[in-house]
């Protein structure tokens, strides 16, 4: 099932389908089913999402920039290029010690 918030056999330039907001985190849905959502986040310097976790994986890309990830206590640095999982009921943190841009995919 698709969403129709992105056009399927569109070639899309994820680092430009969302702007950075000056100190916020600002998101953009590209596809939301019953399956899962992806997501596409970005993070002004020193913003994050507090500790939590969710009933579902969730695998993260970065896109630009470099994103400082914190799952049940260990501390990751991921980079553009560069991906990380998050697994379910685990909790993690993200915070952005610069600006970044990453997907999160979130599996149902």
């Amino acid at each position: 099932m698709h969403s129709g918030r992105i056009s399927p056999g569109v070639v899309l330039n994820l680092r430009n389908m969302v702007e950075y907001g000056e100190d916020a985190v600002v998101s953009r849905i590209l596809v939301k089913s019953p399956t899962g959502n992806v997501t596409l986040f970005a993070f002004d310097e020193g913003q994050e999402l507090s500790e939590h976790s969710t009933p579902y994986d969730a695998l993260v890309q970065v896109v630009d920039g470099s994103g400082h990830f914190t799952i049940a206590g260990a501390e990751h640095a991921v980079g553009a290029g560069e991906a990380i999982l998050l697994p379910a009921n685990v909790p993690h943190a993200v915070k952005a010690s610069s600006r970044f841009k990453m997907v999160l995919t979130m599996l149902r």
